[in-house]
């Protein structure tokens, strides 16, 4: 179901290295994360944070850790979460380039600009 988000978010890629800095992995925090139905008393992860950790891990060609946030929340709250998650990466985006978010939008997905 989310082979064609991970080629989708792949495009991204440079754009959450040069965010998060040379040298950082993205993803969850130590200690494992916690989902429904899931014990061992860690908190539960909420569905941006699952987005974020998800995306960032199809950026980075990590199928466990995608696997694993995908785990955290229900796929329609995950889909919600990586849609609001590329409507923020496309704004950001537009602004530090100063295009237009459809121009950024096209370009990122390699189609022509309208």
């Amino acid at each position: 179901m989310f082979n064609g988000l991970r080629t989708f978010f792949g495009s991204f890629r440079p754009f959450v290295r040069s965010f998060l800095g040379p040298g950082t992995t993205p993803g969850p925090a130590k200690g494992g994360g916690s989902g429904p139905g899931r014990s061992g008393g860690a908190r539960q992860h909420n569905i941006f944070e699952a987005a974020a950790a998800y995306v960032a891990a199809c950026a980075d060609d990590d199928q466990e850790r995608a696997d694993e946030a995908e785990g955290w929340v229900s796929p329609e709250a995950l889909s919600f979460g990586v849609s609001e998650l590329a409507c923020r990466a496309v704004i950001a985006l537009a602004r530090e380039r100063d295009e237009s978010p459809q121009t950024v939008a096209h370009r990122l997905m390699g189609l022509p600009t309208a």
